[in-house]
């Protein structure tokens, strides 16, 4: 790889490691040398360890909330959003998930940051509920159910067949909007 690495590969080399071996792989030394690089790479643009993590956890924020809300907002012109999102992030693998919920149990900074991330999701779960014609009450608490059923999936290691999924996925939107 070439010298010339920039912020955003290393915080992105550093999710792809926070995936595979958790949060103790977000260490300067063994990610330059998988990037094949120096330290000094790391160095001329993270101040520290810390501002490290902060880019990786607010880039986690992009692309595990922020990125899925926008894709879901342009592909749901004819679409039910709530059915769209519940089938994407139910089909997702979620390593990366598991993996910052478990720094989360370590690190302050993680878990500020898994907070707001539950709060965004939340929030966006329960305007869609709205949307849909539930009242606030109803919204409020389907989508902390629902949100539930999601942290559920996402932390357990006993994958559903493909088919068997599509039915819990089916049931849960029709358990969300009826």
């Amino acid at each position: 790889m070439s010298d010339q690495l920039s912020a955003k590969d290393w915080v992105d080399q550093g999710l792809k490691a926070l995936a595979s071996r958790g949060f103790t792989a977000l260490k300067a030394e063994p990610l330059a040398k998988t990037l094949r690089v120096s330290r000094g790479s790391f160095y001329w643009h993270f101040a520290d360890i810390a501002a490290f993590h902060a880019a990786v956890l607010a880039r986690w924020h992009e692309v595990a909330a922020e990125q899925i809300i926008a894709n879901i907002e342009a592909a749901s012109k004819d679409d039910n959003p709530l059915a769209l999102l519940l089938r994407r992030v139910f089909s997702e693998r979620l390593a990366l998930e598991r993996a910052v919920r478990g720094w989360a149990g370590v690190d302050p900074a993680a878990r500020a940051a898994v907070q707001a991330i539950d709060r965004r999701r939340l929030n966006y779960v329960e305007g869609l509920l709205v949307q849909s014609g539930l009242s606030d009450n109803a919204a409020r608490s389907r989508a902390q159910i629902l949100y539930w059923a999601f942290l559920g999936f996402a932390l357990s290691d006993q994958p559903l067949p493909k088919a068997r999924q599509q039915t819990v996925v089916d049931e849960l939107v029709r358990m969300a909007t009826s």
